[in-house]
């Protein structure tokens, strides 16, 4: 098991996951991400996450990917 982070930026601010979660491997830190990214996404807030990435860190803070919210939420109507 590996322990990673999800961090969320954007171009003024960013929020730090101090906790991390432990992934099995990269597919696990992906669907993790998959659910991050829909549990901000769908709770109810005045947030537009568009510009908006979640970037997974391992344990010594390299990025192993980014997920563009925007990927998740696609384009507006």
């Amino acid at each position: 098991m590996a322990q990673v982070y999800f961090h969320c930026s954007n171009t003024e601010q960013a929020l730090i996951d101090q906790c991390g979660a432990s992934v099995d491997d990269l597919a696990d830190a992906r669907e993790h991400a998959a659910l991050v990214v829909q549990s901000l996404v769908t709770t109810a807030s005045l947030v537009d996450w568009r510009g908006w990435v979640l970037h997974v860190s391992d344990d010594l803070g390299d990025e192993i990917f980014s997920v563009p919210f925007a990927s998740v939420l696609g384009k507006p109507h």
